[in-house]
């Protein structure tokens, strides 16, 4: 293998020459340890709060959503302190890690977590938490996790990580460079949940009428979904290898295939039924969820025979009585009458769904609001679109910085 002027070849691969190769546990404080082994109790700020696994977010944040706090008279060893960082030992997020911050407070990390101490003097924390995101640190991980059962990786195996190792003061560049990358990500993160916020807002005033548009003010009316819409029972007898969707609760209608990453419908589509583009379904277990879609995705697919499949009357609009359904309004409605229903298997089919009243203004005051909210949903999406080149963005820095194939120093 021919390597350029200024690299070597190591067991990790090309890097720089002035790079070293170490095993993480010759740069730690102290050895990798297991946390602590107790049951959550209610959270309480006299206490700390106790990190699991499944309070770890994807970007390795702490989720503050499910705080919940841990009582042992020994809770002081398994508290964090500034550099600290936690690693998932076993299951399926097996090598996610989280570095403390301290502005999350106290925190006691549980049993299923490894901490690793950095010396700071010869590996920045930060360093090695960038680290444990990369594409190398997972290939890594998925070579050494595979065991008969669950996977896992024990302390042992952690500190045999070999690491490829700068000068600190070229770690602290590195740092600096993702650094900047995550505050883009952040500032992204920030701002679309803020223009989501907004949007909710927006749909909850103009599809219930606390909000009028310029220039409408007619009078809106109530009537049955039945009145409205109209139930829709075509199957795919012929066997039409048409795209098979399913709902979910946030998205939608979603092909089923990218949304589970494998098939899990039926190799025989000639039971499902046929759902066009415009038409609304739902999970008939599932709609109280909030799982009910508008399909815009296809000019015709197919959903699974437990879906109700309907379209609206000419002087209703798909767009906006959808909308309307999504509301938590409806979601509660929905869930009543699930729960009420004689069917025994907890499902709300549309005899009982078209008797469900709804109210709307005349179809040109309909339209206008779905181009209102069609508007919010193109910002959001633009973001989310920005968001995405961010991540990526920062994915191929971290390729690049991270094994020195770039220097910044």
């Amino acid at each position: 293998m021919e390597v350029k002027p200024g690299y070597k070849l190591t067991e990790i691969g090309v890097i720089p020459e002035d790079w070293g190769v170490q095993k993480l546990g010759a740069l730690l404080r102290r050895p990798p340890s297991y946390g602590i082994n107790a049951p959550a109790v209610p959270f309480s700020f006299r206490l700390p709060a106790y990190l699991r696994i499944t309070d770890i977010t994807e970007d390795g944040r702490f989720d503050h959503t499910a705080k919940a706090s841990v009582s042992r008279p020994d809770v002081a060893d398994y508290q964090l302190v500034p550099g600290d960082i936690v690693v998932a030992r076993t299951g399926a997020s097996v090598g996610k890690s989280y570095l403390y911050d301290f502005r999350d407070g106290d925190l006691a990390f549980a049993g299923f977590l490894i901490r690793v101490s950095p010396d700071p003097e010869r590996l920045v924390p930060a360093f090695l938490s960038f680290y444990m995101q990369s594409p190398s640190y997972w290939v890594w991980i998925q070579a050494n996790s595979m065991r008969s059962g669950q996977p896992g990786v024990n302390a042992k195996q952690y500190a045999a990580l070999l690491l490829p190792l700068p000068p600190t003061r070229e770690q602290e560049a590195i740092v600096g460079a993702l650094g900047d990358a995550d505050a883009l990500i952040d500032s992204l993160k920030q701002l679309l949940a803020k223009k989501r916020d907004i949007k909710a807002g927006a749909m909850e005033e103009l599809l219930t009428g606390k909000r009028r548009l310029p220039g409408f003010n007619g009078l809106w009316k109530s009537r049955p979904i039945g009145e409205i819409a109209n139930s829709i029972t075509e199957r795919n007898t012929a066997g039409r290898a048409l795209p098979v969707l399913t709902c979910s609760k946030r998205l939608g209608f979603v092909d089923s295939l990218h949304f589970f990453k494998n098939q899990v419908f039926s190799d025989d589509l000639s039971t499902y039924k046929i759902i066009r583009r415009d038409q609304i379904g739902y999970p008939a277990n599932h709609v109280e969820e909030g799982s009910i879609g508008l399909q815009d995705l296809h000019d015709a697919a197919v959903v699974s025979p437990i879906y109700v499949v309907f379209s609206t009357v000419d002087d209703v609009d798909s767009y906006f009585l959808h909308r309307l359904l999504k509301l938590d309004t409806y979601r509660w409605r929905f869930a009543t009458e699930t729960s009420s229903s004689v069917d025994r298997r907890g499902s709300l089919r549309w005899p009982t769904f078209s008797q469900i009243d709804v109210t709307l203004p005349e179809i040109d005051e309909q339209r206008a609001i779905s181009d209102a909210l069609r508007a919010f949903e193109r910002e959001i999406a633009a973001l989310e679109d920005k968001l995405d080149k961010a991540r990526a963005i920062k994915k191929g820095m971290m390729q690049q910085l991270l094994t020195g194939r770039i220097r910044l120093v």
